[in-house]
């Protein structure tokens, strides 16, 4: 216990029961020091706690001018740390006086009758403590917020970031000329699980006549996926000079953010899928790293998977060293859409845990030729919230993002 004296501030409307009361408090001993002062009314006792500086009260529950539990109330509204450690004095032993003074923020009950100094020293020790505990508890309950809300304001920020390394302004080709007679158009969604995403993707140009996208899944979620595709970011600008070069271009990549990885414990890999766009050759190269294949719907509706059944697929990223990635070759035809995708599109389950999978996405996109690109691109999302438990109007359980290629586009969106 403190060795200067504990201020306790008596509340009671008997001058005898007040004095009693100090003098036992005067000679409580071993070591606990206290400073009593006895008011008679509720009032008195309220003007005195508004100044500061009580740590104890002894309140008693039958006052001339107010209820103890009246006196409570307006301690309350005090703010926490300018309330004293109430203890709730009766003259006789009242069980729904106590619940309600224990209620109301009474850290013990006494009954005056027959009290003795080693009852009264153990409730003012007992009460003590607890208020004591509370404090602390206040203080790390504080200190656990302000820690909080640094780090919503950490990852606010990382978000900010994230979302300005992703493509915003699209490439036009031939380049130069405005968008809408772009022979390449592109349209995207991006939607995190959390403040931040494991899915990035990139969309850059390439040459006069040609532009590539880039789609990146990193394993896990939250700050460190976001990490490694800021990674994957930055390999990616340094290695622009191979951008019309799927195979070395991921190969490259591969290398870079196997270095990188390697100094970690843990283990990290990323899908990735790396496409450039040709309209001067009419078709499209690509090369995958263990993502999902992307989907090429026909200008006639017809929709094919991408890459299955050939060399173009390779490992994850970061997991190979010197892994030397494949590329294919796809023909294009005026009006043809590639869509490039992570697998929350499709891993997205009902309430019976069945996934929405990729044959019920290649029947949706199919389902939706008829719209222009960007309605298209809502209109799967809409089919896959609409399927599954876990992809609700709050958000998807998984980072999800869809880059969509319009190649020589018959009818702008």
């Amino acid at each position: 216990m403190p060795n200067t004296p504990i201020p306790v501030l008596i509340v009671d409307d008997d001058a005898t029961v007040g004095a009693v009361l100090q003098g036992l408090l005067r000679n409580i001993g071993e070591g606990v020091l206290c400073a009593p002062k006895w008011v008679a009314t509720g009032r008195e006792a309220l003007a005195l706690v508004r100044l500061g500086g009580w740590t104890l009260m002894l309140l008693d529950y039958h006052l001339a001018d107010e209820n103890g539990l009246t006196v409570l109330d307006e301690l309350n509204k005090l703010p926490e740390s300018a309330r004293p450690t109430v203890i709730m004095l009766t003259g006789s032993g009242n069980e729904h006086v106590a619940v309600e003074a224990m209620k109301r923020g009474a850290k013990d009950y006494l009954v005056k009758a027959g009290m003795h100094l080693p009852e009264l020293r153990r409730a003012i020790l007992s009460a003590l403590d607890r208020r004591g505990l509370e404090d602390r508890l206040a203080r790390s309950n504080e200190e656990l917020r302000w820690k909080n809300a640094q780090v919503e304001a950490d990852l606010a920020m990382a978000r900010q970031v994230q979302q300005a390394l992703l493509t915003h302004q699209y490439p036009t080709v031939p380049a130069g000329v405005l968008p809408e007679r772009s022979l390449l158009r592109f349209c995207h969604r991006w939607i995190p699980s959390s403040a931040v995403a494991g899915d990035f993707f990139s969309v850059l140009p390439v040459s006069h006549t040609s532009a590539a996208v880039l789609l990146c899944d990193v394993m896990g979620h939250g700050v460190r996926a976001a990490l490694v595709a800021a990674l994957i970011h930055g390999l990616a600008r340094e290695n622009r000079a191979l951008a019309g070069s799927p195979d070395r271009f991921l190969s490259e990549i591969n290398r870079g953010l196997q270095s990188l990885l390697s100094r970690t414990d843990d283990l990290v890999f990323v899908t990735a899928v790396y496409l450039v766009v040709d309209v001067a050759r009419g078709e499209l190269r690509l090369a995958n790293a263990g993502h999902p294949h992307p989907l090429l719907l026909r200008h006639e509706g017809a929709v094919e998977a991408l890459g299955v059944g050939t060399d173009g697929s390779g490992p994850a990223l970061g997991m190979i060293p010197d892994e030397v990635y494949e590329a294919v070759t796809v023909p294009l035809s005026p009006g043809d859409r590639v869509f490039v995708f992570t697998d929350g599109l499709y891993e997205a389950a009902d309430a019976s845990g069945e996934e929405f999978g990729p044959d019920r996405l290649r029947s949706a996109l199919a389902a939706r030729a008829g719209l222009a690109t960007s309605a298209l691109l809502d209109g799967l999302l809409a089919a896959v919230r609409e399927f599954g438990a876990s992809a609700t109007e709050k958000g998807f359980a998984d980072d999800l993002c869809l880059v969509a290629v319009d190649f020589a586009p018959r009818h702008a969106d």
